[in-house]
């Protein structure tokens, strides 16, 4: 596979990076940072009922397995449900999103939501609130998925494993940041790297 590894130097996008959704603003230059929009979402009818795919991604195109890496290392988050993190999609029905997302002053969620068919799930775990940068990985093997974080970069703890029902060869991988219940907020990663898959 044809390996990346972007760290949003600028001053444009690198080429085969594209918006899903841009958002209010952003700029390139010691990484990569964007504001998001108010009422800005990724989640699909589970137990809200609702449909929102109008989230910020920045998208690039990976065919077969791999590895998806990138690390958020500012995160301003002001509201309830604000998130930002790694996206792996095929289209609205059919994704997988890892990031924090703050709950309060106190507590946030480390987690993931896997989107199958047109129905969202979510599995977290508590957090400290003054926790906010986060690497986070995906691995694919197949149609299954290994979900990762780590705090330092190094060292890498497993979040869940899971699976796609309708899962294609090339799907849109790349980082994503959202405000479901805010004005918005600000955000910025240091990188997305694209390799070969570290599942063994």
């Amino acid at each position: 596979m044809h390996e990346i590894h972007e760290t949003f130097q600028g001053p444009d996008l690198a080429a085969g990076f594209y918006w899903f959704n841009e958002p209010v603003e952003f700029h390139i230059g010691d990484g990569l940072e964007l504001v998001t929009r108010p009422r800005s979402d990724f989640w699909q009818r589970t137990h809200c009922g609702f449909r929102r795919d109008n989230g910020h991604c920045l998208l690039t195109e990976v065919e077969g397995d791999f590895a998806a890496t990138t690390h958020v290392v500012e995160a301003a988050f002001r509201a309830r449900y604000d998130q930002c993190g790694l996206m792996v999609r095929v289209d609205q029905e059919n994704w997988i999103k890892t990031s924090t997302e703050l709950e309060n002053d106190s507590t946030s969620r480390l987690g993931s939501v896997v989107t199958n068919l047109g129905y969202s799930d979510w599995s977290s775990q508590d957090i400290s609130s003054e926790i906010r940068a986060m690497g986070y990985r995906v691995s694919r093997r197949g149609q299954d998925f290994l979900i990762e974080a780590s705090l330092d970069g190094s060292t890498w703890r497993q979040l869940r494993e899971t699976h796609l029902h309708r899962c294609p060869d090339l799907l849109e991988v790349g980082i994503y940041a959202c405000s479901p219940t805010g004005d918005g907020f600000k955000c910025r990663f240091r990188e997305l790297a694209i390799t070969e898959t570290r599942w063994v």
